[in-house]
């Protein structure tokens, strides 16, 4: 890496602790990708489950290597660890608590988590038993976080599998849960061969009880997997949608890359996850610095902190020390991503208003 840049506005080094420091927001990050190394140890020991290695710097290790294949389908194979330690009602309750303490340290003042209950049925846990024990975990980190002074206000987004054929189910699911902290719906696993249309039940139900929700596309599939997502579909939001740019030459918008500039449709953007799974070449030249240079709502995202052995602080500090960001910059994705987040207008200006704009006023020194 450079040396830390300075953002002329404040004469600070934006470095590593004074980027953990600022407020941040986070839209598109796994529960099931994001488990302490130490927790998976513990977890699987509890349960019987082999996993690469019982040191947990080695299986850190292990997890970011195996990711970095540079294909999408591989990079999801690496959750099978994950899995197996989140089938038991402990499990979850953990992996919950752990999750909203760990956005906590880094800094996170909003989070969406999502995850998918149909994978985390083996132990004989019912879909609700599911969703609500893992509402118990993040309510009980999120009163930890509260007593502790950081408190982190965290969403739940139920994923579909995309391969699989439970999403209505699992929008059922989150319409019956969306009073007690399911805020929306995703359709996630592998993208290529599987297009979001064939899940178009899920979606019509969603729209008429007013439950809002994304899709991944745009990541291993390209533009037709974004305009189907958006015009088809009818997402609110798009998870990654990096390959937007095929729909970009020399500056002009094509139609669909026009339309979510336009309607300010939030990008919910993974640089590190993009590096590994082959959707982008670098930090350097990830679409996300020349979409916000084109106007476009991009929003700064994990996707999975164990597997991408990354976090907010870390993607920040990438796209400043490798992209040329500035102070002002994380303020505007962070900003955007509140603007998009799936909780009430009061809520998110509140939020954006009283805790986010106050955290990036670092002022001259």
């Amino acid at each position: 890496m450079t040396t830390p840049r300075t953002d002329t506005s404040t004469d600070l080094p934006l470095d590593a602790d004074t980027i953990r420091r600022l407020p941040k927001a986070v839209l598109h990050d796994h529960l099931d990708g994001g488990l302490r190394p130490a927790t998976l140890v513990e977890l699987a020991g509890a349960v019987g489950h082999t996993l690469p290695t019982t040191d947990p710097d080695a299986l850190a290790a292990w997890y970011y290597e195996a990711a970095n294949s540079g294909d999408l389908v591989r990079y999801i194979a690496t959750f099978e660890h994950t899995l197996a330690v989140m089938q038991t009602r402990e499990g979850l309750l953990r992996t919950a608590e752990e999750y909203v303490l760990d956005l906590t340290a880094d800094g996170v003042v909003y989070g969406e988590v999502r995850y998918a209950p149909e994978l985390l049925l083996n132990g004989g846990l019912t879909l609700p038993e599911v969703v609500e024990t893992v509402q118990q975990g993040l309510a009980a980190g999120t009163a930890k976080a509260k007593a502790a002074g950081t408190p982190v206000r965290v969403g739940t987004l139920l994923c579909g599998m995309r391969m699989f054929d439970r999403s209505r189910e699992i929008a059922d699911l989150a319409v019956a849960f969306r009073d007690a902290g399911v805020v929306g719906f995703d359709i996630a696993g592998a993208e290529d061969g599987f297009p979001p249309a064939d899940h178009l039940d899920a979606f019509a139900h969603l729209r008429v009880e007013n439950v809002p929700f994304t899709i991944h596309a745009g990541e291993a599939h390209g533009l037709p997997s974004i305009h189907q997502a958006l015009q088809v579909c009818g997402a609110q939001r798009i998870g990654h949608g990096v390959r937007i740019t095929d729909d970009i030459v020399d500056g002009k918008l094509g139609r669909v890359a026009e339309w979510i500039r336009d309607r300010r449709i939030a990008l919910e953007m993974c640089p590190t996850s993009n590096l590994q799974t082959g959707a982008a070449t670098s930090i350097a030249d990830h679409p996300i610095t020349r979409l916000r240079d084109l106007g476009f709502r991009v929003t700064l995202n994990t996707d999975n902190r164990l597997v991408s052995g990354t976090t907010m602080t870390r993607e920040m500090s990438l796209l400043v020390d490798e992209a040329g960001w500035t102070l002002d910059d994380l303020r505007t994705v962070t900003v955007n991503a509140l603007k998009s987040a799936f909780i009430p207008f009061d809520e998110r200006s509140a939020l954006i208003r009283d805790v986010v704009l106050p955290g990036y006023d670092l002022g001259p020194r």
